[in-house]
């Protein structure tokens, strides 16, 4: 599935490295779980209201690869776009730029649950944003 990217800066603070300098690992994660509710937001879908009717989004994989470090003070950019849509799973390609070069990226599969913690078919409004995405 094709998709246009959505694109979220991130800049690198002094709390997000390590003793070296260079971003702490655990925090690429953080970087591209913002960006994943930022583009959730723009794109319309109120998770608040989609809590209340019961279904929530739960990531279930996270493939990812480190190739290069970011250090403090790095205006970074986080890439998000949809890989595929089935039923009730969602999977998104994430990419960590510093300009041209790719620092980090990530296959993140997300699948709509119950409030019960049970796989729930997306609702049709939802993938239709999704696929529109």
């Amino acid at each position: 599935m094709s998709s246009p990217q959505h694109l979220f800066p991130v800049r690198v603070y002094y709390e997000d490295t390590d003793m070296g300098g260079v971003v702490y690992h655990a925090n690429y994660l953080r970087f591209i779980e913002r960006a994943r509710s930022d583009w959730v937001r723009n794109l319309g879908n109120d998770q608040n209201a989609m809590r209340d009717a019961g279904f929530v989004w739960v990531v279930r994989r996270i493939e990812c690869d480190y190739l290069a470090p970011a250090r403090f003070d790095d205006a970074l950019v986080v890439e998000t776009s949809v890989a595929s849509l089935s039923g009730a799973r969602l999977v998104m390609d994430q990419v960590v730029r510093r300009g041209e070069e790719v620092l980090f990226s990530a296959s993140v599969t997300a699948v709509c649950m119950t409030a019960e913690g049970r796989p729930v078919r997306l609702p049709a409004e939802i993938r239709a944003l999704l696929k529109h995405s």
